[in-house]
C-alpha cells in the first residue's frame, strides 16, 4: 500500500479489452514520481489516496478478470 495525490484523469482513445471501462487516474507520490491507477471510488484531483498494488490490485475490483497492477483503494480524509 502506498499513498499518492491524484493529479487528474487519464483519457485513452483505445484500451485493451481486459481493462474494462473503469476510469484511470494519474497519481503523484511525495517525491513527484507519476503512476497510473484504476479508480474504483471516484477520486478527485488534489485528493490524497491509498493504493493497492501487484496481484492484490485485481482483488479490489468487482470483476476479477480485469487487468490492473495499481488500484485506488480509498481517499484519505485526515492524516498527521
Amino acid at each position: 500500500m502506498d499513498v499518492f495525490q491524484v493529479v487528474g484523469p487519464l483519457v485513452c482513445t483505445y484500451r485493451h479489452p481486459g481493462m474494462g471501462n473503469l476510469p484511470l487516474r494519474v497519481l503523484r507520490d511525495r517525491k513527484g514520481k507519476l503512476q497510473v491507477a484504476v479508480d474504483t471510488i471516484g477520486s478527485n484531483p488534489g485528493s490524497w489516496v491509498f493504493t493497492i498494488s501487484g496481484s492484490a490490485a485485481r482483488l479490489a475490483l468487482d470483476d476479477k478478470a480485469l487487468i490492473t497492477d495499481l488500484t485506488i483503494g480509498g481517499v484519505i480524509d485526515f492524516w498527521e
